[in-house]
């Protein structure tokens, strides 16, 4: 048998989880976070998805405490899942994932963030083409020649690409881009320049 691992989370330092604690009722493991952001940030939720083993229980108050993303929400239970812990969420019992109902449900969830992704990605390739049409569209490189040059040299040293990235200031997608030569950062035929 499992434990009952706990997790609450505030988004400021005054803020008191003294009523979540409450709402999960006896835990073998808390974990609490006050801070607001990305799931990334919160180092007792990264703490906790360390922690938890298979047969263990998440429980939390309601899925806005684990995260305020659908997306990143389901990419947590997902994680859970993998290492074999179920969740359960106090204020939302049919989301829990113990049970037929709560597994539907999260699958709806899944298929709904899934084609609100699919719209928005339509929508920003119809604005961009649209601009183009118009003449006003003109994406801003991040990187420059020389410092893709550069960044080819780091690389070639053995620095890893994510610590050159961060370097730069640029996602570790950009500079994959970058270096793949491809998007805004494809070489016109015969100039050998950089297409903006």
């Amino acid at each position: 048998m499992g434990q009952v691992v706990g997790y609450v989370r505030v988004s400021a330092v005054d803020q008191n989880e003294a009523r979540q604690i409450a709402a999960l009722g006896s835990v073998d493991r808390p974990f609490s976070d006050k801070v607001s952001g990305r799931t990334t940030d919160r180092p007792q939720l990264q703490e906790l998805l360390a922690y938890v083993r298979d047969g263990d229980v998440v429980r939390v108050k309601s899925p806005d405490r684990l995260s305020r993303s659908t997306r990143d929400l389901l990419e947590l239970v997902e994680k859970l899942q993998g290492k074999g812990a179920q969740v359960e969420f106090v204020d939302n019992p049919s989301l829990n994932t113990g049970t037929p109902q709560g597994e539907f449900l999260l699958t709806v969830l899944a298929a709904c963030a899934q084609l609100e992704l699919a719209t928005l990605r339509e929508r920003q390739a119809e604005g961009i083409a649209i601009a183009k049409q118009n003449g006003v569209y003109e994406r801003t490189l991040r990187l420059t020649g020389e410092q893709i040059a550069q960044a080819r040299k780091r690389i070639a040293a053995d620095v890893p690409k994510a610590v050159v990235a961060r370097e730069l200031g640029v996602s570790r997608q950009t500079l994959y881009t970058a270096l793949a030569g491809e998007g805004s950062y494809a070489v016109s035929e015969g100039d050998g320049t950089v297409e903006s």
